[in-house]
């Protein structure tokens, strides 16, 4: 049965909550807040200035669900909490690919400081986090050039005899074959530290009071060390100034235009800018730029969990800017400043920020003529009824056999949906066996075929050979609409010579074809997948010790083994009384290891 609006709206609450829109088979389509329950969702049946995308909405609702709160602070937390559970299609999803980077200093007696994701395992100090990987690597470049403090893991620092590359070049102190104190080296850390907490004022004190006793103990070459130092962040002060007094801020501006949204974040901490970045939300509701600002500030915050800044500097007046200032301030438990115009310094930055965003809309735009222009000719070089959308291509990557791996990369209109990209570990094949390995990738990828992940298109790499495999498995699978187009590199095996094998026929394109491209991109994207792979399989076979797997030989004792002996080969060159003669191994212990080795 139809929703029966009318009937529904008359005995709708007026209090403040959260509705949910549900098709006809009880599909979460939309999650909604209001101060008035009643007369919001009641604007979605008006007879008149209703959007496209509003319509269509409205057109599938079978039913609405509504939950009532005490605020509307409480109905925006809750909307969001909703939206991150059901992900509905037509709220704006935000997506991550990745946790926030910091800058990490190891609890080491000389610690180690360089870049991590992810959760706080590890014993230390951790400063962040940072809006992007590049201001970390920009930062962590900065600390090496001016500290000159190690980036080297623990078990390389440990086994030195000899001042590494990084100290010939000027960028470590060599603290690992003691070229430096302790205290000399913990005092570049403190300094370190300091400017990453941003106390760059504390930190050029002191530097200069060092630069002072040094020179007056006549010690003239490590002054000018300090010197140099106190050059450096000067100008990095000169660079990065944004106003200190205003402490940490994010500045976040929106452009829309013919369809595409893109929103550019900036972040500033501790009155230095760290860095920026470009979002490209899909709206689905015709929202205009304070919605849609709305919208995005509250997935950003809420559900993504970004850091929240003492002042977050908008482009656009936002019809609940005091719901989400509260709202902020009350999941940070501090007062939070929400802020539109602004003046002097930070009215640059907004600026800066909103060209950022008109750039990427236009950036945008353009790929996106680009690729439907390259998607247009597609259709037309391969004679196809209807322009293709979704396309899928797969290749083998291997080193002489060894950790077999298949790739298989996914593209739209839009460019790759790497969140559809998928490898495959083979097994079970003749080592070099490229023809089984595409025959096992493709059987697995399509034998649970889903409708709306079916590819209009399966590229493959390769020639006739790889061709016939992935036909033999389509209609063993009883799939006979998804054409197949064999990329085979050619004689010549130079880019813009590939060989297109499709329907029986093969052809060449023009170099300056926009279809070869888009097939070379494609194919080129699948190959680097399935290297990135095979090398990432290849690396964990290779990393694991020859001491795994002996029973009753764990860490600690494989720690022993290695100590005693240098590596695990020479524990295999050992005799049952050496290995005997390691701490904690018995001799009937040393007798296992010494079997299991041997293959004995």
């Amino acid at each position: 049965m139809s929703f029966d609006s009318k009937t529904f709206l008359k005995s709708l609450t007026q209090k403040p909550g959260v509705y949910r829109m549900y098709d006809k088979d009880e599909g979460l389509l939309y999650v909604g807040k209001a101060k008035n329950l009643k007369n919001r969702v009641s604007s979605y049946f008006s007879s008149s200035g209703l959007t496209n995308k509003t319509v269509a909405l409205v057109s599938k609702i079978h039913g609405i669900e509504i939950s009532i709160t005490g605020s509307e602070t409480e109905a925006l937390l809750l909307e969001q909490n909703l939206i991150k559970q059901n992900k509905p299609p037509y709220n704006i999803l935000l997506k991550d690919d990745k946790s926030y980077p910091y800058i990490y200093r190891s609890s080491h007696e000389y610690p180690l400081i360089t870049h991590v994701r992810g959760k706080k395992f590890k014993q230390g100090e951790y400063f962040g986090p940072f809006p992007s990987s590049l201001a970390v690597k920009e930062s962590l470049n900065f600390l090496q050039k001016v500290f000159r403090l190690r980036n080297c893991e623990d078990s390389y620092f440990n086994n030195r005899s000899r001042p590494c590359l990084q100290h010939q070049i000027g960028r470590c102190t060599a603290p690992c074959v003691g070229l430096i104190s302790k205290e000399e080296y913990l005092a570049d850390i403190l300094h370190a530290q300091m400017f990453l907490q941003g106390k760059n004022n504390d930190l050029l004190v002191n530097l200069n009071h060092e630069m002072e006793l040094l020179s007056n103990n006549l010690k003239f070459e490590e002054a000018a060390r300090i010197r140099d130092q106190i050059q450096y962040l000067r100008k990095v002060q000169e660079s990065q100034s944004i106003d200190a007094q205003q402490g940490d801020a994010d500045i976040i501006a929106i452009d829309m235009q013919k369809g595409v949204s893109a929103v550019h974040v900036a972040s500033v901490r501790h009155g230095r800018m760290l860095g920026s970045r470009s979002y490209y939300p899909k709206f689905q509701m015709d929202e205009s730029h304070e919605q849609a600002l709305a919208a995005f500030i509250s997935q950003f915050y809420f559900i993504l969990n970004k850091e929240i800044p003492d002042e977050v500097i908008v482009s656009h007046e936002m019809a609940d800017q005091s719901l989400i200032r509260t709202a902020l301030s009350e999941k940070k438990d501090k007062k939070i400043k929400l802020s539109v115009n602004v003046r002097a310094e930070r009215s640059r930055w907004l600026q800066l920020a909103i060209a950022n965003a008109q750039e990427a809309v236009r950036v945008k735009q353009q790929d996106k003529l680009h690729i439907l222009t390259q998607y247009q000719d597609l259709k037309e070089v391969l004679s196809l009824a209807e322009m293709p959308v979704r396309m899928e291509c797969f290749d083998i990557s291997h080193s002489h056999g060894e950790a077999t791996v298949a790739s298989c990369v996914v593209f739209n209109q839009e460019g790759a949906l790497k969140n559809d990209y998928r490898k495959f570990n083979i097994e079970g094949i003749e080592p070099g066996d490229d023809y089984g390995a595409m025959k096992q990738a493709l059987t697995r990828r399509f034998k649970k075929l889903s409708h709306d992940k079916k590819p209009d298109i399966l590229l493959v790499d390769g020639g006739k050979g790889q061709l016939n495999i992935a036909l033999n498995v389509l209609s063993d699978l009883s799939i006979n609409d998804i054409p197949v187009l064999g990329v085979s590199k050619g004689v010549t095996r130079k880019a813009g010579m590939e060989i297109l094998i499709f329907q029986g026929k093969e052809f060449t394109l023009n170099l300056n074809s926009p279809a070869l491209h888009l097939i070379q991109q494609i194919r080129d994207e699948s190959h680097r997948f399935a290297i990135v792979g095979h090398r990432a399989r290849r690396a964990k076979a290779r990393g694991r010790s020859i001491l795994e797997g002996i029973a009753g030989i764990g860490p600690k004792r494989r720690k022993e083994l290695i100590r005693f002996f240098g590596d695990a080969g020479q524990v295999k060159a050992a005799n049952v009384d050496e290995i005997s003669k390691v701490p904690g191994i018995s001799r009937q212990l040393a007798q296992q290891i010494y079997d299991a080795l041997h293959g004995s």
